[in-house]
């Protein structure tokens, strides 16, 4: 007989945990194939709460040294166990419902032969008013409760998420549909059924998923490890061709899946009825509202449409989505991601749509407002994807920037700030779904980014963005006025999720500072903080710009210009690279740091005059010939900025590499590349 599935509903305090699972217990139970878990609790019976069989920390102890827990576990000055008996029930096929704790995940996986985690999740005003509604902390307990940040499951570890953000009928629903989602595995049969190219499966009616359910004219996938296929659809109402844990498969399907029968398959269910409508009137043009947007995206999330209907929702979308969609595809994204509190009452961050070569700002802005002391700047960054250097990629020269939320959060209450990869701390699942699918079809959209930035700046716990939105022929935002237009939208979005945002755009016609490449933006940033006479003064200039604006969010200065003379005196006395230097030791210092490539090619003008124009993209794109980011060495060092006169035979760049090969590639692509234009006219670039 098949083992059941123990399903551990976990969650932070407040998210009504045993609200929904007292809910779907009727439901549940009725089917006979569920049973709920109680525990036993070292809290007095009659206690508020669940219903749990009560025990002294002396008879606690006593059962579990007589190992009469399947688990057990502490928390919050308690002692919790899971009867062992549950493990009778498993082994019957039953399925088990158990409040648990996310810390006995991985000891439970390995004791169960099949674990699903049920992360039940509300937003933090929620929390709080749920928690103060129980009368059992005071102020302070709950500010500690919603402040801790909690680990993902292990790998490997089957997750589902359920919203209770709502009425708590809609929460008990979800809960149900998401338990049944992924309870019902079945047994693989061969039907001796031809269907051609259109791959069918059956399922019995009445049978463990009744076929009736899945009748439409969507397709399910069927999933078994590594194995998957889509199909579609039939229903079966004859007990002698298949068993209520049966799912056949016609003769084409099954060759395909290329699995044995008996094997265990999975069903990803199709999209729900409301949510398919939703993308169809998306497709044909429509304006979705804020609710059609949770349903939709929750079943591209779940992978309930297939890539090709995901690919045209976004085709849509990008082309045409209203102020209020954005706003409300930001709140929605919200809800797929539990966010970070912090102690502190404003909580800044920056952001830049990027694509300007140089512009390391991030690392000297960062420095100054931790040394300001007025709150707090977890900054968290990407990595390089078309350019020579994200803002991670530079701060890995200096120190370890793949910090988990645990060290993140140390970082910043030693340093007050921390220049971080989002790649584990902002983790997004629907930009997990959607850039599978957007990046090989190259979709892109500036207010759809809108959307994803700034809902992953709610979740990363920030009450004040700042955003800045370079524009140029060769940038991203192609005039002013679609810098200005973006900068309006972020602000009203930001509006809309309660954030504080100011956007601004700014020139990104040339690039900002000397060094393209890692090690080579971190020396100007060093530069920079350590006031030495070197230091580009358009990368000083943009940095004091955004670094006055933050610093005025501060009620003590309050204006842009009292930001501006305590940011210059905070770089000038030097409190700024002080402060950088405890980012760097709070986040984990590299012992050798990289430096500039010793292996060095000097391009020069062809010709005298004046330089009007240097073209960023196609430096950056010497720079990642060269090796950056990933060699950390490699990059360009330009000589000349726009506006400087130069003879023919001065030096205009210069190429770093750190392997011979990297160089000559770079030093190659140089020859056929016209980066400076000069007098007008496009020169030549020679040795």
């Amino acid at each position: 007989m098949r083992s059941g599935t123990l399903f551990l509903v976990v969650g932070p305090s407040g998210a009504g945990k045993d609200a929904l699972m007292a809910g779907a217990r009727p439901s549940l139970e009725a089917t006979g194939r569920y049973v709920f878990a109680r525990r036993t609790i070292t809290r007095p019976a009659g206690s508020p709460g669940e219903d749990h069989e009560a025990a002294t920390p002396a008879a606690f102890e006593a059962r579990r040294a007589a190992g009469q827990f399947l688990i057990d576990w502490e928390a919050h000055g308690l002692s919790y166990g899971l009867p062992a008996t549950l493990g009778d029930e498993l082994a019957a096929g039953r399925n088990i419902v158990a409040n648990g704790s996310r810390a006995v995940i991985g000891a439970l996986a390995s004791r169960v032969s099949r674990l699903v985690v049920v992360e039940v999740t509300a937003p933090p005003d929620v929390l709080a008013q749920r928690i103060a509604g129980r009368g059992r902390e005071d102020e302070a307990t709950i500010r500690q409760r919603l402040a801790r940040i909690v680990e993902p499951p292990p790998d490997g570890i089957r997750r589902v998420e359920v919203a209770n953000d709502g009425a708590l009928t809609v929460g008990v629903e979800r809960f149900v549909a998401a338990v049944e989602s992924v309870a019902n595995y079945l047994s693989l049969k061969r039907m001796p059924l031809i269907a051609g190219r259109r791959h069918c499966a059956y399922l019995p009616i009445g049978g463990i998923i009744d076929g009736r359910d899945y009748l439409g004219p969507g397709k399910i996938e069927l999933t078994s490890g590594e194995a998957a296929i889509r199909t579609e659809v039939q229903a079966v109402d004859r007990a002698d061709l298949l068993a209520p844990n049966e799912i056949g498969l016609s003769g084409e399907a099954f060759e395909e899946l290329g699995l044995p029968e008996g094997s265990e398959i999975a069903i990803r269910r199709t999209p729900s009825p409301e949510s398919r409508e939703a993308l169809m009137h998306k497709l044909r043009g429509g304006t979705l509202s804020e609710a059609q947007y949770h349903l939709l995206i929750r079943d591209i999330v779940e992978s309930r449409y297939p890539d090709s209907e995901v690919a045209a929702f976004l085709v849509a979308a990008t082309q045409r989505l209203a102020d209020e969609e954005v706003t409300s595809l930001a709140r929605v994204r919200t809800r797929f991601s539990q966010r970070i509190n912090w102690p502190d009452g404003i909580v800044v961050d920056k952001h830049s749509m990027g694509g300007i070569p140089g512009s390391r700002i991030t690392l000297i802005v960062v420095p100054i407002i931790a040394a300001h002391g007025g709150f707090l700047m977890p900054k968290t960054s990407s990595r390089a994807i078309t350019s020579a250097a994200g803002t991670a990629d530079a701060m890995e020269v200096l120190a370890d920037v793949d910090l988990d939320s645990v060290r993140l959060r140390r970082c910043v209450e030693q340093a007050r700030a921390c220049i971080a990869w989002n790649g584990r701390l902002n983790h997004s699942i629907v930009d997990d779904v959607m850039n599978a699918i957007t990046r090989p079809l190259g979709i892109d959209s500036n207010r759809w980014s809108v959307a994803s930035i700034l809902s992953k700046k709610f979740t990363a716990g920030s009450t004040h963005v700042i955003v800045d939105l370079p524009y140029g022929p060769r940038a991203k935002l192609r005039s002013l006025e679609e810098a200005t237009d973006l900068a309006r939208l972020f602000e009203l979005v930001g509006r809309g999720l309660g954030l504080v945002v100011e956007a601004h755009p700014t020139d990104g016609t040339r690039p900002i500072g000397r060094g393209i490449g890692p090690a080579l933006e971190v020396r100007d940033v060093r530069w920079v903080l350590s006031r030495n006479p070197q230091a580009p003064a358009d990368l000083v200039g943009k940095a004091l710009f955004f670094a006055s604006r933050i610093l005025a969010w501060d009620p003590q200065i309050a204006s842009v210009e009292a930001g501006h003379a305590r940011a210059v005196a905070l770089l000038e006395s030097g409190a700024a690279l002080a402060s950088f230097e405890a980012i760097i030791d709070a986040q984990g210092r590299h012992a050798a740091p990289a430096a500039p490539g010793l292996l060095v090619h000097t391009v020069r003008a062809a010709r005298s005059g004046v330089i009007r124009e240097i073209d960023g993209w196609a430096i950056a794109g010497l720079a990642r010939r060269a090796g950056a980011p990933f060699d950390k060495s490699a990059g360009v060092d330009l000589k000349r900025g726009v506006g400087d006169r130069v003879e023919a035979g001065e030096p205009l760049f210069a190429i770093h590499a750190g392997a011979p090969a990297d160089l000559d590639e770079a030093k190659r692509l140089a020859e056929s590349s016209d980066c400076y234009l000069i007098d007008q006219e496009v020169a030549a670039a020679a040795r």
